[in-house]
């Protein structure tokens, strides 16, 4: 089937998602997420995008971005090549890393601006693995309150006054974003069961999982099965087809 054509922004921004292939795990430790923000600051150098949020979740990325020198596609490569290479050579892999293209929509008004920001910023809240947005490393909500390399404050700034950003956040968000959930509810969180399953299995990334002895990730599945798992999730967080899940 043919791509659709993306939806073009006269506004030059857009709410973009990238996701693991297979929605599997991308982060699994600080140096990865960090290399990550890296990247996108050296690619800033160079394509002059403006980047007003972002969020590093394990399998999916959020930004909220405005198209630079260079079409936003052109910037996403940039992103994909760097990161990728580094990732790959140290998770001694090979192939995507990243499922598809980046998914974008545009941003239309400085209402869904700050939609898209507070959504963004949410995103440890509602994936239950922060209690306040300030306690997140990985999104760029802090950098709203310091001197900061990667976040162009100005544009937000002079819409919503910082003595308003906290309490803007906690207010109710009545538009719809794109969004990772598949909309099956897991009893255990990703970022839980991806601790669970490298301390159990001393790996430190799928491709290592993958590598295991056949009976012994079998094993493996069964435990995590049993505390709550589900077949879907596994798959993402594990690399193996939901069928042979499933039949284990």
């Amino acid at each position: 089937m043919p791509r659709t054509m993306r939806r073009k922004s006269e506004t030059g921004i857009y709410h973009t998602m990238l996701r693991g292939v297979n929605q599997q795990q991308i982060f699994y430790e600080d140096e990865d997420y960090n290399k990550f923000l890296s990247v996108v600051k050296d690619c800033k150098m160079i394509s002059g995008f403006e980047l007003y949020a972002y969020c590093l979740m394990g399998n999916h990325i959020h930004l909220l971005i405005k198209e630079g020198d260079e079409p936003l596609d052109l910037t996403f490569k940039r992103f994909g090549s760097r990161f990728v290479y580094w990732y790959n050579t140290k998770y001694k892999r090979v192939g995507h890393l990243f499922q598809d293209r980046y998914k974008s929509e545009p941003v239309v008004d400085d209402a869904y601006l700050l939609s898209v920001l507070r959504y963004i910023h949410n995103n440890p809240i509602k994936g239950n693995i922060a209690k306040k947005l300030n306690d997140y490393k990985y999104s760029s909500y802090n950098c709203y309150f310091k001197n900061n390399e990667i976040i162009d404050r100005d544009v937000v700034l002079g819409i919503l006054p910082i003595e308003e950003f906290e309490k803007f956040h906690k207010s109710q968000d009545f538009y719809n974003h794109i969004d990772i959930d598949s909309g099956v509810k897991t009893r255990i969180t990703d970022e839980e069961a991806i601790r669970i399953i490298l301390k159990k299995t001393r790996c430190k990334s799928v491709e290592e999982f993958l590598n295991l002895p056949v009976d012994k990730r079998k094993r493996y599945i069964a435990e995590f099965k049993n505390k709550g798992m589900s077949v879907r999730q596994l798959s993402r967080l594990t690399g193996l087809s939901k069928s042979l899940i499933q039949r284990i």
